[in-house]
């Protein structure tokens, strides 16, 4: 694993294949795609791509169900368009993250069906089989809803924490343990510059697979309590990184929920079990009710939750490692209908979000649209829809009496697919993802937001992230930028997130006002010079204070 630390002043971009550029015109997203664009990656300043599962998968949940580690899926390409990418991407200087998932695998995968037609054979203690002649063997809720068991007849059942199509890997059993690095190792042999590991605190089970005290109405209790960053898996994190990521120069990357902050040593300590990880404690603003259209608008929420929890992360990661900082993903909603009222959206708000995750501890992940400012698209029905999870969102809203019309408000508002529409780079047809209808449905304001017209355009957002990626990058401002430690200031504004980053040769302070009207914040900060602002006619500190147009983001030397 990468121990130096030239990555912590990288910046990385995910991308969602499917979506992200259709080059053999079928309407879907694909390998050879991504290999067009990589020259548009390197323009924004790119260093590392996440690419979002692209393995051979029947696509129940978007890729993170595969049924061979070994193939590309024909509607991504082929091994040959991977390794082109490789390539091409090694010219660049831009390395391949792909989706490393490990909790579970397709129930189409030639394991599965090898345990299903042999309950006696190997494959199956590669899985949570049990059998039980009273129902599902105990009463875990799976994180889509329903059962986390799925009968298979004759009493047998196999544990799913996720899809009913994603059986879970059982990896107390070492046979499947090893079949599993030796995929690892072929793939950063292939010369993957890491991996972003999906659902990775998963892997360890309550060993007795009990019964819980319900916690819904349904009898059933959430999975996460017997489940999540259970005790004991550090054991299997520890042997995987030894026998996988400790002999190769790559970076990791690990979707981590629930790793409470006084674990963090053991993830991402000097001897942790990945490079970086994600920490969810910020994001996911609105995750609060038993289903979308119960929950809050999410700008209802006050500033100061956003800013405390980011604070709260960014302080003890600090003690102990190094982050990776995002505020948006495939799996979530455009981030300013998280944190900005729908009338506020505008080109100034979204530079603003830009600002405030950019300049963070962490090295930034970029979200493909983000860098041009796109927003909620709207979908007009259910049927406009591809996500799992939205769709079980949807009917749980029909089922507390909402009318289709009614809750299909709340999928517009939460859905994840809002992140994955195709990317529009042209104001021409399909936004000039594909010659051919797209497998889903264009943002209908394509034509205001797009790669190509934002780049020839020196107010766009695009051009504010280039102009970001210039400065977090610079000789000058590097190290405090990136590896520099950080400190929150203005904490009496409660309409103001305020840090500063520090080197201890540079002093840096970013603000960014939540107001929709002008503010005046008391700061002792004196401004020394303007580096980054989304207003021209920013202004810094003078007389112990410091005046803020609405959604102003400022970044200036101290």
């Amino acid at each position: 694993m990468n121990k130096n630390e030239a990555w912590k002043r990288k910046i990385a971009y995910q991308i969602y294949p499917r979506s992200f550029n259709d080059a053999n015109g079928d309407g879907i997203g694909d390998l050879k795609g991504i290999t067009e664009k990589l020259d548009y990656l390197k323009e924004l300043g790119i260093d590392y791509v996440w690419i979002c599962p692209v393995y051979a998968s029947p696509m129940d949940d978007g890729g993170y169900d595969i049924s061979d580690y070994y193939s590309i899926n024909p509607m991504f390409g082929t091994m040959e368009d991977m390794d082109e990418l490789l390539a091409e991407a090694k010219k660049r200087n831009i390395k391949i993250i792909m989706d490393l998932v490990l909790n579970h695998c397709s129930d189409e995968h030639i394991w599965f069906q090898k345990a299903l037609a042999d309950p006696n054979c190997e494959e199956a203690e590669y899985f949570y089989f049990r059998n039980s002649e009273n129902g599902a063997p105990n009463n875990w809720r799976s994180m889509f809803g329903g059962s986390a068991w799925e009968h298979v007849g004759n009493g047998r059942y196999y544990m799913h924490l996720f899809s009913k199509k994603q059986p879970d890997l059982n990896w107390e059993n070492p046979k499947l343990c090893e079949k599993l690095y030796e995929m690892i190792r072929w793939w950063l042999d292939k010369g993957l510059g890491g991996f972003r590991i999906d659902a990775i605190t998963h892997l360890k089970k309550e060993p007795t697979l009990s019964s819980l005290e319900p916690d819904g109405d349904d009898g059933m209790v959430a999975c996460f309590g017997p489940t999540r960053n259970y005790p004991g898996i550090g054991d299997f994190l520890t042997e995987l990184r030894e026998q996988t990521f400790d002999r190769y120069d790559c970076i990791t990357v690990a979707e981590a929920a629930g790793v409470p902050y006084e674990q963090l040593g053991e993830y991402i300590g000097e001897n942790g079990y990945f490079s970086t990880l994600f920490d969810f404690s910020y994001s996911e603003l609105y995750a609060y009710g038993h289903a979308w259209h119960t929950c809050k608008k999410a700008w209802e929420w006050p500033i100061t939750w956003l800013r405390d929890k980011m604070f709260a992360s960014q302080i003890e990661t600090e003690k102990i490692g190094f982050g990776a900082v995002y505020f948006e993903n495939h799996d979530y909603p455009r981030a300013s209908e998280k944190f900005i009222p729908t009338e506020y959206q505008s080109d100034i708000s979204q530079k603003m979000l830009g600002t405030l995750f950019f300049f963070l501890r962490g090295i930034p992940f970029i979200y493909q649209g983000e860098e041009l400012g796109m927003t909620n698209t709207v979908f007009e029905s259910i049927d406009d829809v591809d996500d799992i999870s939205t769709k079980n969102h949807y009917g749980l809203a029909l089922a507390d009496g909402l009318t289709p019309e009614e809750a299909i408000k709340a999928v517009n508002r939460y859905s994840r697919d809002n992140g994955r529409i195709p990317f529009p780079w042209t104001s021409g047809a399909n936004g000039g993802f594909s010659d051919v209808t797209p497998w889903m449905k264009p943002h209908p304001e394509f034509a205001r937001f797009n790669a190509e017209d934002e780049a020839k355009d020196e107010n766009s957002v695009l051009s504010y992230y280039k102009e970001m990626v210039k400065l977090r990058k610079s000789d000058e401002y590097v190290e405090a930028l990136s590896v520099g430690s950080i400190s929150p200031i203005m904490l009496d504004c409660d309409d103001v997130i305020a840090y500063t980053r520090t080197d201890g040769s540079k002093r840096v302070a970013v603000v960014c006002s939540f107001s929709p009207v002008d503010i005046t914040v008391n700061t002792e900060i004196v401004g020394k010079k303007l580096l980054l602002a989304n207003y021209k006619d920013a202004t810094l500190p003078e007389n112990g204070a410091l005046a803020l147009a609405p959604f102003e983001a400022i970044v200036f030397e101290i």
